[in-house]
């Protein structure tokens, strides 16, 4: 069963009214209180609510102020043997059971849209990667980069941020993926004109047969739509936890790919094919970046209608 785990504390005053309320609520389970006698003016409460409750419970819980005085940690319940657990489960719809906890997917988006140096290392690398992959014609090589390169998580953070008006969100993240793609591709710039001058590109590359490279930059309209799905699965992948879905994104978007092929057609005087791999960069992360709040907005609306129709029906 799909259950979400409370923890809270909070000043005693606060105690009764977020009993009461929890108390009445069927969907909580396992409700405890905590009387700590280190801290007098202080208890803990822990409580299992069924995932789909788990929304309005959290709401409560801070129009109380327990946030505000207090604290409140959620975790998911891996397991739990209950028979109690089991019988809300069978008297539940099923959507009710699956809804996720926003507040966990908006927690989880800001927790991976962090720009730490590792952030700027990891896009110099696949920016080299990717490098090496367009003047060998691997497209293995373009792939690793793909998985390597961290700007989804930026995308999703200037998702976010934009959806919730966070105008610091959005500004921190523009700059540290502006910045960041620089950084890729003047690094990348230096390496591929090294390369090229001690001629370790391959023979076909510098004959001019670079399928790699041309595919990279060409975009069209399926550019736009790979990007379009891409941002769909990845946001769904954030909202229920599904890393191999979101693992799929990371290697289906053209963003590191096209960094490096500006790069690398500016080391070699293409200039022509570095337009179209910027044109191929920025498209993807306009779509990107709309597409997720667009997605963002859609599954909020969706799962609540979803949610207000299964709680007003009466429990089998």
């Amino acid at each position: 069963m799909n259950l979400i785990h409370f923890r809270m504390v909070m000043p005693r005053t606060l105690t009764q009214p977020v009993v009461d309320g929890l108390g009445a609520n069927s969907h909580v389970l396992n409700l405890v209180v905590v009387t700590s006698a280190h801290v007098p003016d202080r208890d803990a409460l822990e409580c299992d609510v069924v995932q789909g409750a788990a929304n309005d419970v959290l709401g409560e819980l801070r129009e109380l102020g327990v946030d505000r005085a207090g604290s409140i940690a959620v975790d998911g319940v891996g397991l739990m043997f209950s028979r109690q657990a089991e019988q809300i489960e069978a008297g539940q719809p099923g959507v009710l059971v699956r809804t996720p906890l926003w507040a966990a997917v908006d927690a989880r988006i800001r927790a991976e849209a962090t720009y730490a140096p590792s952030f700027y290392l990891f896009l110099v690398v696949a920016g080299l990667i990717g490098a090496v992959g367009i003047m060998t014609n691997s497209q293995i090589l373009i792939v690793a980069a793909m998985v390597v390169g961290p700007e989804y998580n930026a995308i999703t953070g200037i998702a976010l941020g934009l959806d919730r008006r966070d105008r610091r969100r959005v500004r921190e993240g523009t700059r540290a993926f502006t910045l960041g793609f620089l950084l890729a591709i003047v690094v990348t710039l230096g390496f591929a004109a090294l390369s090229r001058g001690a001629g370790l590109q391959s023979e076909a590359f510098e004959l001019g047969l670079r399928p790699v490279s041309h595919l990279i930059g060409t975009p069209n309209i399926f550019s736009v739509a790979v990007a379009f799905l891409a941002g769909v699965v990845g946001i769904v992948s954030l909202t229920e936890a599904r890393g191999s879905a979101l693992l799929g994104v990371f290697i289906s978007v053209t963003t590191i790919p096209a960094a490096s092929d500006i790069a690398v057609s500016l080391a070699f005087a293409g200039w022509h094919q570095a337009w179209g791999s910027l044109i191929q960069l920025l498209l993807n992360v306009l779509v990107l970046v709309a597409v997720g709040i667009l997605t963002l907005r859609v599954q909020r609306r969706v799962w609540h209608r979803a949610t207000r129709r299964a709680t007003a029906r009466p429990a089998r």
